[in-house]
């Protein structure tokens, strides 16, 4: 899909302003420009699209694609209209979205968690939530390399203690109406969409 003859820029966390510079110069040169991300924008990478437009110095057009977070819905069986996503990978002051997953949890809504790679994963999430009130006692998943080789780890809010990959993802199940569609990953039913069996 990638021309032989295509530049390619490649740009981490703490270089992308100075990279998205260059991709930028290219633009304004005349030539046609495509920033990757991974996942959907929509989902978790606003900051990153903010930084984007502002390099261009106009709105830029987004297409969507698939997010972890859909993933792992799709992986653990959980609907999102009883489910509430927050990311936490961010800059700057996470502590209201901290203070909002506390009280989704408090709503008996099931939440996926993007973590902090650098200062708030899944150990310093479960830390966080129980030390606030949380009942340690919600159902909780983690995911890495959600697509790649995945691997999961299931236990109680209250157990998650270990360390895990920045490619990781988390689902705490509400607490209220286990047996409800959605918060009970066991209770399958054998459907048909897409022509596959889910």
């Amino acid at each position: 899909m990638v021309k032989p003859e295509a530049r390619i820029i490649t740009m981490g966390y703490k270089d992308q302003v100075e990279r998205l510079k260059e991709v930028a110069d290219l633009h304004h040169a005349g030539s046609k420009c495509v920033v990757v991300f991974m996942g959907d924008p929509h989902f978790s990478g606003f900051q990153f699209l903010e930084r984007v437009e502002q390099a261009c110095q106009h709105k830029v057009e987004t297409v969507p694609g698939i997010s972890s977070a859909q993933i792992l819905a799709s992986r653990c069986r959980v609907c999102f209209d009883e489910t509430t996503f927050i990311t936490f990978h961010r800059r700057g002051d996470i502590a209201p979205f901290q203070k909002h997953l506390v009280h989704v949890l408090e709503d008996n809504r099931n939440a996926i968690v993007i973590p902090r790679p650098w200062d708030f994963m899944p150990a310093a999430v479960a830390t966080y939530l129980t030390e606030h009130g949380v009942s340690p006692d919600h159902p909780t998943e983690v995911w890495e390399h959600l697509t790649q080789s995945e691997a999961a780890w299931k236990g109680l809010l209250g157990e998650c203690r270990s360390e895990f990959s920045d490619m990781s993802i988390m689902l705490i199940r509400a607490l209220d109406g286990d047996e409800a569609i959605g918060r009970n990953g066991d209770a399958a039913v054998d459907i048909q969409i897409g022509g596959q069996s889910q």
